[in-house]
């Protein structure tokens, strides 16, 4: 088995040099240059200081370019830290002195938002930047410590690697109830297994070309460079601009001629929702793979109907089980727009159990707490002890004190008939909207730190459209105030990416309670929905 996710890259770039890694647009990098241009970077970044364990941050568009970043990082023992662009600055710096970064590699249109970061003193002493880009920027607040032109300058011989397979790989930053962003710690060796497991199970080899949808700082891009590179396949990068653009979308899935397609569901109900996928489209497609939501069965019956040449495979896994941890091939379209699709079966070396309060399991048929065990385990989180006790218990059934099972917060049964199992939805107030995982506690830490307001509370409805839950806010004024929707929004997106923004808003006296006196969020969710019904 491959020892550091890098290696495989260098596998191909011995055996394959001139064959093509990655692809966007007329942008196109060989193996063999993505291996000696990321070996540069490596020792550029080993010359300014970079030592094993160290946070390097990535802030740039996903391109080729960003790719020799990631791996770059890597080959200096580093830490990948992928940075979400659509972040505002105030995000980002909580993010950035949670994992102490020395250094953050950046490209492409963030000179205001690294202006608006180099604001804070501290991040201006502590922090360095290199600059990937074409030409060197002339900024105001930050200054770029090296650049593409510096880089170059490098040997694009390998480096000898300190690492070891259950070293940390990357730390992804997810929603956190407490307003603060937490840090998923995922190591080579998880993402290794799984990706060895799905070369296998998929069947993928250097004659595939992939899609990279996801961008950087979501985990199912973790599978589409790694799966890709370990097949010696091509990835080609989705560009951005086409996910509000359905039929060009699906142009550009007949024109890279891709063999495997890997997203969150809320796109492909997007196109489907567009009728842009034709009787026998997309001729050389032999998968499609969905993860990080439910795909709403109408719109996996458009697509089966469609593609009737086309194998389409659910995976399902939270972050901290890296990528996934159960999978089900749909063996057939299914004959109800009703029918349930099931999570399925374990991935190899996984373990999914539905458990009750006790950590006993529950019959089958029953509803219980979804636990994840095995392999794909992160570590917890970064330097949050607590929160990964929380999370990360030790097996009760076990000897072992290290066997540990990880609360997925989701709900869950194991169906009688079949053995297979169904996810039921979240057991708390963490959803999935457009494919990020949100915790709602954030955004209501967000609006409580905004004047005016006297108590808000945010929920997530159905939605059968793009979003898949949207979000609703709903919030009481403090005496003598007046706050807008529009007010509330403008004040929200200077603290919060925009996906995180509700999308529905509530305006009352007060907000109703419970019996113990807290905020009745399902009276709240009822609400919401009784006005989305008389809306429709």
């Amino acid at each position: 088995m491959t020892e550091l996710l890098q290696d495989w890259v260098t596998l191909q770039a011995e055996t394959r040099s001139d064959a093509f890694a990655v692809v966007l647009r007329e942008d196109r990098l060989t193996y063999g240059q993505l291996e000696a241009r990321s070996n540069q970077l490596a020792g550029l970044l080993r010359d300014t200081g970079c030592k094993k364990g160290d946070r390097v941050c990535l802030l740039m568009p996903k391109s080729p370019t960003a790719l020799v970043g990631l791996l770059g990082i890597y080959k200096a023992d580093c830490i990948f830290v992928p940075l979400d662009l659509s972040n505002p600055a105030a995000r980002l710096t909580k993010i950035l002195e949670s994992c102490e970064s020395r250094c953050i590699l950046a490209a492409g249109p963030v000179v205001h938002l690294l202006d608006e970061l180099f604001t804070d003193a501290a991040l201006r002493v502590s922090l360095s930047v290199g600059w990937l880009g074409a030409d060197r920027p002339v900024a105001g607040s930050f200054v770029a410590h090296f650049a593409m032109e510096d880089v170059r300058g490098y040997p694009s011989t390998p480096l000898e690697s300190r690492n070891t397979r259950h070293d940390p790989a990357h730390i992804l930053f997810t929603s956190g109830s407490t307003g603060h962003p937490k840090g998923v710690v995922v190591s080579h060796s998880s993402v290794i297994h799984f990706v060895e497991w799905a070369r296998q199970y998929f069947h993928m080899d250097a004659s595939d070309r992939t899609s990279g949808h996801s961008p950087l700082h979501f985990d199912l891009s973790t599978f589409d460079i790694f799966g890709t590179f370990a097949a010696g396949a091509e990835l080609h990068l989705v560009p951005p601009d086409l996910n509000l653009l359905p039929h060009k979308l699906a142009d550009f899935i007949r024109a890279s001629e891709l063999t495997q397609w890997f997203s969150v569901p809320s796109i492909l109900n997007y196109l489907a929702k567009f009728d842009v996928v034709k009787p026998h489209d997309f001729p050389t497609l032999k998968r499609l793979l969905w993860c990080g939501e439910v795909f709403p069965t109408p719109a996996l019956s458009y697509w089966m109907t469609r593609l009737p040449h086309v194998s389409f495979t659910n995976l399902y896994g939270p972050t901290e089980a890296t990528i996934a941890s159960s999978y089900y091939t749909v063996p057939e379209c299914p004959p109800d727009p009703s029918a349930e699709v099931p999570i399925g079966t374990e991935c190899d070396g996984e373990e999914l159990l539905v458990l009750d309060d006790r950590l006993e399991p529950v019959p089958n048929g029953e509803i219980g707490d979804l636990y994840i065990r095995g392999v794909g385990l992160s570590p917890g989180y970064w330097r949050d002890p607590e929160r990964t006790a929380a999370a990360f218990l030790q097996n009760p059934r076990a000897l072992d004190p290290t066997d540990r099972l990880y609360k997925t917060g989701d709900l869950a049964r194991i169906g009688r008939d079949d053995g297979l199992i169904y996810f039921l939805g979240r057991a708390d107030s963490q959803i999935k909207s457009r494919g990020y995982r949100i915790e709602l506690g954030e955004i209501e830490a967000a609006l409580n730190a905004i004047d005016g307001l006297q108590e808000a509370a945010v929920v997530g409805i159905p939605s059968g459209g793009f979003e898949g839950t949207l979000i609703a806010c709903a919030y009481a004024l403090l005496p003598g105030r007046d706050v807008s929707p529009a007010d509330l929004r403008k004040a929200l997106s200077a603290l919060l990416p925009t996906y995180m923004i509700p999308a529905r808003w509530l305006l009352s006296a007060s907000l109703p309670k419970n019996a113990n006196g807290k905020i009745d969020r399902r009276a709240l969710r009822e609400r919401f929905q009784a006005h989305e019904a008389a809306t429709a």
